[in-house]
């Protein structure tokens, strides 16, 4: 797919407000970072246009595929947010002797639910089964991408100080870093900060994945289409030349995910819930969530000065913990089935469903799931008070 050179500073200046000149990150959900210049603000808006437009199937579509663009599975409260339950990603892996297969000689672990009028042509039906050799299949729904570029630019060094693998201090968390599994030989063994299994250490690297599987679009590092149940597509399914996404369009569509702000808290109407809130963050802190969901990291130096030395209020040590064998979900080549990154909650009060499954649909009963490594905090919070638990639930609620 290629893109027509645009006139990026109009399309920047267009969108650049007061706002513009602010030090603070966080933003209204869905904006820009706040201090972007002219080119990166259009890079911003040009890239978003991208994420929303729908992908064709002269232009590569499929032959298999989720959505036709980007926006469809992110959606909650705006395009870049979170997915929900109704449209999930189908995942699926095998765990096995401590290794886990993603599949790859069987499709691979996406589960795509559609198929090009060509395809269907040819006499499949969708959706793709889930191959034999899984172990788990869960359906998950899709992460929001705010705030993506602070933490592509927190330093590996910061997070890896963080780790305890074999808890040392004895303090019941023992977070380890994930590693990238992008394919790539100069990507292996860097710091992952990406999806629910730390996968992916570049922002980059998420958008190239995303659009091979989840779009079908072929791109410049992967050039080959994915097969069907580990069969090739058949002869006529794809008629578009390989690959079908060129850097520059993968370029837009990360420029896009690096520039967006994570979203600012809600405002405070009352000092009585100013009071509360306050409060919940204390409780937060003494029952040991915040051993896992860091408040803050600060990023490094960066090209982009909008993304260097700022601090990122995340709520995540970016690390991968152990949540318990009742929250086993898929694996990853990093990762076991009950591990997981601990989730950002920056923006937590727009989700409408918790948990890796989505299986929660009260913030009192995701904390309730907590094991593993967080049930501490579990049974702690099972100990507060209803007015405490109150408090801590309205320190949530406004992030």
């Amino acid at each position: 797919m290629r893109y027509p050179r645009l006139t990026l500073a109009v399309l920047g200046a267009a969108l650049c407000t007061g706002a513009c000149a602010s030090d603070d990150v966080a933003r209204e959900a869905g904006e820009p970072l706040a201090g972007l210049t002219e080119d990166e603000m259009a890079r911003f808006l040009l890239g978003k246009a991208v994420f929303s437009r729908l992908t064709s199937v002269e232009e590569g579509l499929g032959p298999t595929y989720n959505q036709a663009r980007c926006s469809d599975c992110h959606t909650l409260p705006v395009t870049g947010g979170s997915g929900t339950t109704e449209n999930t990603l189908g995942k699926a892996r095998r765990w096995e002797n401590g290794e886990c297969d993603l599949l790859e000689e069987e499709g691979g672990d996406l589960i795509q639910k559609e198929a090009t009028p060509l395809l269907l042509a040819l006499g499949y039906t969708p959706p793709e089964q889930t191959p034999a050799g899984a172990s788990v299949r869960l359906d998950e729904p899709a992460l929001a991408t705010f705030g993506l570029g602070l933490i592509e630019a927190i330093d590996e060094e910061d997070i890896l100080s963080r780790e305890d693998p074999d808890d040392a201090d004895g303090d019941g968390i023992s977070g380890r870093a994930g590693r990238d599994i992008s394919g790539v030989e100069e990507e292996e063994g860097r710091v992952g900060r990406f999806n629910r299994k730390a996968e992916w250490s570049r922002v980059y690297n998420f958008v190239d994945a995303s659009l091979r599987t989840e779009i079908g679009l072929t791109t410049p590092r992967f050039p080959d289409e994915q097969t069907l149940g580990g069969r090739p597509i058949p002869a006529g399914a794809d008629p578009m030349l390989d690959p079908e996404m060129d850097e520059r369009g993968i370029g837009i569509l990360t420029d896009f995910l690096r520039f967006q702000a994570p979203p600012a808290r809600a405002e405070i109407t009352s000092s009585a819930l100013r009071d509360s809130v306050e409060r919940g963050e204390e409780l937060f802190d003494e029952i040991g969530c915040a051993s896992c969901h860091t408040p803050a990291m600060r990023t490094g130096t960066n090209d982009v000065a909008a993304m260097s030395q700022k601090t990122a209020n995340l709520y995540s040590d970016l690390l991968l913990h152990d949540l318990g064998e009742e929250n086993a979900g898929i694996c990853g080549p990093h990762a076991e089935p009950g591990e997981y990154r601990t989730t950002m909650l920056w923006g937590l009060r727009f989700k409408e469903n918790y948990m890796h499954d989505g299986s929660a649909t009260t913030l009192e009963r995701s904390i309730e799931l907590h094991g593993g490594e967080g049930e501490a905090s579990q049974d702690a919070f099972d100990e507060l008070s209803a007015e405490e638990k109150a408090f801590l639930l309205s320190f949530l609620r406004v992030l």
